[in-house]
């Protein structure tokens, strides 16, 4: 029974947040015939009102997110075409980015460069410690198998570094860049409180997926100390 009751509070942890953020996002993704543009009117808007040189604003068929490499903000259809509280709010996030961005943040120029490692990383880091047990038995040597297990946490550890150095870029994009923009009257100022429980959501999506990749590396922990 306590393990069951630990289980459920792991569940509850990691994926508490990823549900409420769903929750908050669908909520407010009615649409509003008296908001005066699409989130991707928005955003473009946005873009040039803040002389982001270079930037473009597409719509996307995957997430919505800021590419900084291309420097374009890309946007899915329902966020893009929605004249929704959502979507004006989704859309001044990732302009946020954007904004981060112009100004040489660091952070998310840190993050930038671990997702390219990240990408490769829990590929490689799964395979070593899948291979583990049959190079040591191969070898005989124990010093082998402990340098093939500490590479293969340090892989592991990449993905979990990349969502945690994410969480201060979506809650600055949120926050420092987004909610002070749309309260100079992108958004009535009594759905101001709506606005941001909207940014809290998209910030918490990510916490989501930093305890899930931490949950996957202990995983990994308590496989191999099996």
């Amino acid at each position: 029974m306590t393990i069951v009751a630990a289980l459920l509070v792991v569940l509850t942890i990691v994926f508490g947040p990823q549900l409420w953020a769903k929750y908050i996002l669908r909520h407010y993704s009615r649409h509003r015939d008296e908001i005066p543009g699409t989130g991707g009117e928005l955003a473009i808007h946005l873009v040039e009102n803040s002389k982001l040189e270079g930037v473009k604003v597409e719509r996307f068929e995957g997430g919505d997110h800021y590419d900084p490499v291309a420097k374009t903000v890309r946007l899915s259809e329902s966020v893009y075409d929605g004249k929704s509280l959502t979507a004006v709010v989704v859309a001044a996030h990732e302009v946020g980015h954007a904004i981060q961005d112009s100004f040489g943040y660091a952070p998310l120029r840190w993050r930038s460069r671990l997702v390219i490692l990240a990408a490769m990383s829990e590929r490689i880091g799964a395979m070593i410690l899948i291979a583990l047990p049959f190079i040591t038995a191969l070898t005989r040597m124990p010093a082998a198998g402990a340098l093939m297990l500490a590479a293969g946490i340090a892989v592991l550890l990449v993905p979990v570094a990349v969502h945690f150095v994410t969480l201060p870029v979506e809650f600055d994009a949120s926050f420092r860049r987004a909610l002070p923009i749309l309260a100079l009257g992108y958004v009535p100022h009594d759905e101001l409180p709506a606005a941001r429980r909207i940014l809290t959501a998209c910030a918490l999506t990510y916490v989501a997926a930093s305890l899930a990749a931490l949950l996957n590396f202990w995983r990994w922990i308590y496989f191999l100390r099996r």
